[in-house]
């Protein structure tokens, strides 16, 4: 699913959010943290439903750890506490998919920076600016 700057409508990015909660819900409860969830990955069969690809960076989360320490993942897309260093969990797949659904619905990712530092501060520091065009709802 590539978004080129060209935002979805909300009924448009809220099917397909749906589709990928149903994705990784059904990974979280098999036990597998998908770690690069990104429109590259998403792909749409030929009935336009999504299909997750690329599985690489996935991690089988065995019961004995609690946290994931790997710093890993497409650099737009990984949660603050990739970034920190301090160990993650299933939630960075639900960052991601955070990044995901603005990116639909704005046409941009929310953190993009030329600067791979610049763009790190502003995950783990500063606020997503939500824009005029997004609906309440969204």
């Amino acid at each position: 699913m590539k978004v080129q700057n060209t935002p979805f409508s909300e009924d448009d990015a809220k099917f397909y959010i749906a589709e990928i909660v149903l994705a990784l819900q059904h990974l979280h409860d098999k036990g597998v943290v998908y770690r690069d969830l990104k429109p590259e990955n998403i792909m749409l069969d030929h009935e336009g439903h999504v299909k997750l690809s690329d599985f690489g960076l996935a991690k089988l989360k065995s019961s004995s750890f609690k946290q994931i320490n790997t710093f890993c993942g497409t650099p737009e897309y990984l949660a603050p506490e990739i970034i920190l260093e301090k160990g993650y969990t299933k939630s960075v797949d639900w960052w991601a998919l955070g990044c995901v659904l603005y990116e639909m619905l704005a046409g941009k990712h929310p953190f993009r920076r030329k600067n791979r530092a610049d763009m790190y501060e502003s995950i783990t520091k500063k606020p997503v600016k939500m824009l005029e065009s997004f609906s309440q709802e969204a």
